[in-house]
């Protein structure tokens, strides 16, 4: 079972920026696909970002060019870099996983970001 604790969101102005970690623990982070997803509220999660086993990546064209995800092998933890933020930006963010073998989804709590503008 894998576990997922989001932190580093916050309350930030418009065009500033914030970094938001994932760690993962209970499982082989080499076998997630790890992705950061967000949702508004009465909407539903869309996806922001995601990135394989092998450092590939993707994002919603919504926050290309402005966020950027990493994941750390060694400290088993996922990071979204959010720069230029928006109002618009402003949502719960939720880490998740899926095990490429199991096809397994976990999700994390979540962590509020709001960006003022």
């Amino acid at each position: 079972q894998v576990q997922l604790e989001e932190s580093g969101g916050g309350l930030v102005q418009a065009g500033g920026s914030l970094r938001l970690s994932c760690r993962a623990s209970g499982g082989l982070f080499g076998l997630l696909i790890m992705a950061w997803y967000r949702q508004a509220p009465g909407k539903q999660p869309e996806l922001v970002a995601r990135v394989n086993a092998g450092g590939g990546t993707d994002y919603a064209e919504s926050v290309a060019g402005r966020f950027t995800i990493s994941r750390d092998h060694a400290k088993n933890t996922v990071y979204l870099q959010m720069n230029s933020l928006k109002p618009e930006d402003t949502a719960v963010f939720l880490c998740n996983a899926i095990n490429v073998r199991s096809l397994a989804q976990y999700w994390g709590q979540g962590t509020q970001v709001t960006v003022s503008s």
